[in-house]
């Protein structure tokens, strides 16, 4: 029987902006750092782990946080998921999953949500101590938006010659459209790349024919062809392993934030649980717009849509299988996916890059 979330008690409204700002400084052309500054308990370090009460921590998106793609996070706020669990959650947006990571690892939060590609590459090259706790993508939660008239993409192959835009260079989409074509045995460098905005304004250009298509969330997608008859959608779920997402924290967090972790992850998937029960999503869409109001929230009908699409991603499919769960297996395939496409050096041992220990028991 599946528990009513306890939105009757809502959380009280704070702002998505966290009320210390993020001291930071650039990151250098060799990735350093950012500097951070403030106590623990101003910016959600985590508190002690050891006392009773409601914990303050805060959590770090690569994205901006009206997204249907946070429907996890959201719902966690607005259902009292968090609540009950005895965590203040400050979700806090960053520029991207670079800053999201630099961030993290400056200590000024104990979680992010950022992709694996991302995660793997920051472990394997740059020596990061960087620790996945759990997956709550198990597959891409990325699409290519494409022209009907101007240039279908159904296949690879349609892409050949061609520019796709992309949100940053060497970014997680720029990867994926390597892996997409890798995957089909083609060379990567057969498809130029254009740094383009992700908002369905871009469009535009694909209808100018100045670019073939370009790289979005799911939610965008669906705006996209909800609003223009011409805009199609390449899903490359079916050509890439390894760019599913996951909670990172640091190898230090991974003992010292252990308690306001495991408090996390229970609440994150409690929220899971209830979207993946709510077939149609009429109680999800109702509890996340009595907090939130955004474009892909405030319409039915691309709400639903982009959540059954999440919905997919974050059970792979297979509703039986535990959410949240790295799977040894799949996260190995995706380590050598990468190497395979020569995107990461092999030799590694990525099992060491992930721990469950976190998670719920039961």
């Amino acid at each position: 029987m599946r528990t009513t979330p306890r939105n009757e008690l809502p959380l009280s409204r704070r702002s998505f902006i966290s009320r210390t700002a993020l001291a930071v400084t650039a990151a250098t052309a060799g990735g350093g750092l950012l500097a951070a500054c403030g106590t623990e308990s101003e910016t959600g370090g985590g508190g002690d782990s050891s006392g009773g009460g409601t914990r303050k921590m805060t959590f770090l998106s690569p994205i901006p946080l009206e997204s249907l793609s946070l429907a996890p996070e959201l719902l966690a706020v607005a259902g009292g998921y968090f609540e009950k669990h005895g965590l203040e959650v400050e979700l806090q947006a960053t520029k991207g999953t670079a800053q999201a990571m630099q961030t993290l690892l400056s200590g000024v939060a104990p979680v992010a949500r950022i992709g694996q590609i991302d995660a793997m590459t920051a472990i394997a090259t740059a020596g990061q101590p960087l620790v996945n706790i759990a997956m709550p993508f198990r597959t891409t939660a990325l699409r290519f938006v494409y022209s009907k008239k101007n240039h279908p993409i159904e296949k690879p192959q349609d892409m050949v010659g061609t520019i796709m835009g992309v949100p940053s260079e060497g970014g997680t989409s720029d990867k994926v459209v390597s892996l997409v074509l890798a995957n089909a045995g083609i060379a990567p460098t057969e498809v130029k790349r254009q740094v383009v905005g992700l908002s369905p304004g871009t469009f535009n250009l694909v209808q100018q024919g100045r670019i073939a298509g370009y790289v979005v969330s799911i939610d965008t997608a669906n705006i996209l062809t909800a609003q223009n008859p011409d805009a199609g959608v390449f899903d490359p779920t079916k050509y890439v392993k390894s760019d599913g997402q996951l909670y990172a924290t640091t190898k230090e967090n991974l003992t010292k934030e252990a308690d306001s972790l495991r408090r996390f992850l229970a609440a994150i998937r409690e929220a899971m649980a209830f979207m993946v029960a709510d077939e149609n999503f009429d109680e999800t869409i109702t509890i996340l717009r009595g907090k939130y109001k955004f474009a892909t929230l405030d319409n039915d009908a691309i709400a639903r849509a982009s959540l059954g699409m999440l919905r997919e991603s974050w059970t792979g499919g297979d509703r039986s299988k535990p959410l949240l769960v790295t799977d040894e297996a799949a996260w190995a395939a995706g380590y050598k996916e990468l190497t395979d496409a020569g995107l990461l050096q092999s030799g590694e041992d990525p099992k060491s890059w992930f721990d469950n220990s976190l998670l719920p028991k039961s």
